[in-house]
């Protein structure tokens, strides 16, 4: 068996499975990387026991099989080749060609590594970039805490009306709604492996078929498939936690905001990083103080409803809600402990809750 491929095509591709294989495992067969030819060129496989993924890459092939070899190594060797293209011959180890380097690597039979099964009759296309954008918008609210359980994912809602992702760890939440037509379905992502799929198919061109099958989902690309195993149960209605009324208003640029909170937040107390936020007719003082000190900066807002209103608001929350964001703001306060909202003017499909802190 060989392979001839080009270095840059080989070197793409085991950069999408090399955060997926673990250096060390308590299954050691999962650091190898599965290499197999087939009519359809030369594909890479992996798994860390949570995240699936297989990539499928054109090459001149010479017969066709498949084994194993040490993902790091391999990765490590096929980055540092001198030459443009790569040879792979398959033998008793694998010998690797690339300019005027050679070297040769010990494989080991492909017996007893985990079927990865990737394969979903009911499968139906979004655009890849929309889900990748989906996940990213909400992905900073999920929970980082073991014994928030289900808040350390992301929920995937599909509908007729669209695609709509939900992340909150308690103490703010985010959503995004994706306008798309879909069959009805309702899962949650461990938050790490939704990282992973942002990843592969954040640049991605075209669809992905995704289809969900016994606790794992499935996404099918061009030339990537991946199975993500899914978490048990579903959000809590969060739609409690999202405020219906408001005592005040306020519009103003994202980006103002956002580097205003950073500078002052410099100041803020280490513990709850708070930052206070006065609303003053059309103006905006934002001020924090902390162990050296004290910061503070004033800001002009569009503004509506209450003359004056002061909030504390953890600035390091605040700052994360405000990220997905460019151009304006509408911040909507619904008094100085309850929770606020924030959304981008431009696009009505971002929503995030903010909880003030209590003063």
């Amino acid at each position: 068996m060989e392979v001839r491929i080009p270095k840059r095509t080989l070197a793409e591709g085991l950069s999408i499975l090399e955060r997926i294989i673990p250096n060390r495992s308590s299954n050691p067969i999962l650091t190898y990387l599965p290499l197999e030819l087939n009519q359809q060129g030369l594909i890479l496989r992996g798994t860390n026991g949570e995240v699936d993924i297989e990539v499928q890459l054109p090459a001149e092939i010479q017969g066709v099989g498949e084994v194993l070899v040490p993902a790091q190594t391999f990765a490590q060797i096929v980055r540092s080749a001198p030459g443009e293209l790569i040879e792979l011959i398959f033998g008793e180890r694998l010998e690797l060609h690339s300019g005027a380097f050679n070297t040769q690597l010990a494989t080991t039979s492909p017996e007893g590594y985990p079927k990865l099964n990737f394969d979903r009759p009911d499968a139906e296309k979004i655009p890849a970039s929309g889900l990748a954008q989906a996940i990213t918008r909400v992905r900073y609210a999920a929970s980082t805490e073991e014994y928030r359980a289900i808040f350390r994912g992301v929920q995937l809602e599909f509908s007729a009306t669209g695609l709509r992702s939900v992340a909150s760890d308690g103490f703010r939440l985010a959503r995004y709604d994706l306008p798309l037509s879909l069959s009805s379905k309702k899962l949650v992502i461990p938050a790490r492996s939704a990282d992973e799929v942002v990843r592969v198919f954040k640049d991605a061109s075209g669809e992905v078929a995704l289809s969900v099958n016994e606790g794992t989902l499935t996404l099918v690309g061009d030339a990537v498939k991946m199975s993500v195993k899914l978490m048990e149960g579903e959000f809590p209605d969060y739609a409690r936690v999202i405020p219906q009324s408001f005592v005040l208003e306020a519009t103003l640029p994202a980006e103002a905001l956002r580097e205003s909170l950073k500078r002052v937040a410099v100041l803020s107390d280490r513990n709850n990083h708070r930052v206070n936020l006065l609303f003053n007719g059309h103006k905006l003082d934002i001020d924090a103080e902390g162990d050296y000190g004290r910061g503070r900066e004033e800001l002009t807002v569009e503004s509506n409803g209450e003359t004056q209103l002061m909030v504390a608001y953890n600035a390091q929350y605040l700052i994360e809600a405000l990220t997905p964001i460019e151009g304006m703001i509408r911040i909507r306060l619904s008094g100085p402990t309850s929770p606020s909202t924030v959304q981008s003017v431009d696009d009505p499909g971002y929503l995030a809750v903010v909880v003030p802190l209590r003063v």
